[in-house]
């Protein structure tokens, strides 16, 4: 009775555990967007110019993006549980201090720290996740969960910063935080099992986490700087090149070391780089929706900070529905090529339907609609992505993989938040040159950069096409042990 009792305890521990590191890292997503709509309120309090605003949205995102590498390496060697508890100490002490900022300059060393924090701890979470479900049936709710939190929480923090801007100030988008880090952090040293912990005692290389980090730094720089800047500037040139050469040296160093902090062994696991380039390609389209929706909804229909945030739901709950497990139970029945080819062509006919919307376009069906249909895709593509990336590593490597998953994600968001988002002010200007009323060039700025954004989808999923589908045909279930890799059961595509 005792080892029934201590089983039926341990599985509610582990169930447990899993919604609270999903609430740390629903918490540290949320970060990403959330001051969006809160952005005028700030430039009013704090006396921000249009330039240094951008940088309490930018300081978060080259934080984030930079450390998340370092960072899961350091978690495979020092314990994840460790990793991810440290990360949400820090993220929730910046959190305080973004909201008690009463200056420009503490605003925005507090969203840099506040990146590093999300970075550690996030960079730990889909790791402990994979180490505590080693059941692929198990393994298969547990990532549902993650990717819906991952995938929807740029929604939801639109939703969450119009409620608290509106209702309250721009400083309780950071104070909901504290409370939260607080639970967060109590529930975690109690339920999550710490992982091995082999430590730094065959070394630590320096030399590569510095190249690494400095390179990631450098490149997610360029690219949230080439709005302000322009692509072929010789500032975003110049970072971007500096960035590609550390990261050459990067390689060369790992590639003589005995034991490297980036073992590039890691890029030979089937699916991992493979699926990354194929997220890439989906996130800097759909991820744009984001930025560029807000715009459209506040700047063309003239809504306010909650509409805008409530105008997103239809995404929000139907990629929760998919999350629920039927996106699994599709992929258990069709394998995970065929449901992320079907939900790419959701989320690029989502975009092709934006890129038509008047500047007078209703709400129902015309807005909705589309958002009803990225909602849809997202649900059906994420987890398929997960699936797939992680299916092969090494257990030892779980927590550098998760780096890279995170990395793949955070970094092609921030190009197509950039890129999408030039283009639109480029195509706006032409437009307002022609004559063109000012909500009508808006809107055909949006609609170039919906349609360049629906082709970037059409172009991963065409790479997921040719590149995933051997890795997508089927996978055998093995007993998980601390040097096998992490398995998944999947059937034939």
């Amino acid at each position: 009775m005792i080892t029934i009792n201590s089983l039926i305890i341990g599985e509610r521990r582990r169930w447990v555990a899993l919604a609270v590191v999903c609430m740390g890292q629903l918490m540290m997503v949320l970060d990403a967007t959330i001051v969006n709509v809160a952005l005028p309120s700030m430039q009013r309090d704090l006396g921000f110019s249009q330039a240094n605003l951008a940088w309490v949205i930018d300081a978060y995102m080259i934080a984030f993006g930079s450390f998340l590498l370092l960072a899961g390496r350091l978690g495979d060697l020092l314990g994840r549980k460790r990793m991810f508890l440290s990360g949400l100490v820090v993220f929730t002490l910046a959190s305080m201090a973004c909201g008690i900022a009463d200056d420009q300059i503490l605003l925005i060393v507090a969203r840099f720290i506040q990146g590093l924090g999300g970075a550690v701890a996030s960079a730990a979470v889909l790791a402990l996740l994979i180490t505590e479900f080693p059941r692929p049936s198990e393994r298969a709710i547990a990532m549902s969960v993650y990717t819906f939190i991952v995938s929807s929480g740029g929604s939801i923090g639109l939703l969450a910063g119009g409620v608290l801007t509106q209702s309250l100030s721009w400083h309780w988008i950071f104070f909901i935080n504290v409370p939260i880090g607080i639970v967060t952090f109590l529930l975690g040293r109690a339920l999550i099992s710490e992982t091995a912990r082999p430590g730094l005692g065959q070394g630590v290389d320096v030399i590569g986490a510095l190249l690494v980090t400095v390179s990631l730094m450098l490149g997610v720089y360029a690219i949230v700087k080439a709005t302000e800047y322009g692509w072929l500037s010789a500032h975003t040139l110049g970072f971007g090149a500096a960035s590609l050469a550390l990261l050459a040296m990067f390689v060369a160093v790992e590639s003589r070391l005995a034991n490297p902090m980036f073992p590039l062994r890691i890029l030979r696991v089937p699916g991992l780089a493979a699926s990354s380039v194929v997220r890439a390609f989906l996130v800097t389209g759909m991820f744009s929706t984001f930025l560029l929706g807000v715009l459209y909804l506040q700047h063309v229909r003239g809504y306010g900070a909650l509409e805008t945030g409530l105008a997103f739901l239809p995404l929000t709950l139907i990629m929760g529905v998919m999350s629920v497990g039927v996106t699994a139970r599709l992929m258990g029945r069709f394998g995970p090529l065929r449901v992320l080819l079907v939900g790419l062509a959701a989320i690029a006919g989502a975009l092709v339907l934006l890129s038509q919307l008047p500047a007078d376009a209703s709400y129902f069906p015309t807005i909705a609609a589309p958002f009803a249909l990225l909602g849809l895709g997202a649900g059906m593509s994420f987890l398929p992505l997960m699936t797939i990336a992680m299916a092969e590593v090494p257990l030892a490597d779980a927590g550098l993989a998760s780096g890279i998953v995170n990395a793949s994600l955070q970094i092609s968001a921030a190009i197509g938040i950039a890129a999408l988002g030039t283009v639109a002010a480029e195509r706006t200007k032409v437009l307002a040159g022609l004559g063109e009323h000012h909500v009508q060039a808006l809107t055909g700025g949006f609609h170039l950069a919906w349609a360049i954004g629906a082709g970037a989808v059409v172009i991963g999923a065409l790479i997921a096409l040719v590149w995933l589908r051997p890795r997508a045909r089927a996978a055998e279930v093995v007993e998980l042990r601390e040097d096998d890799p992490v398995s998944f059961e999947l059937e034939a595509a």
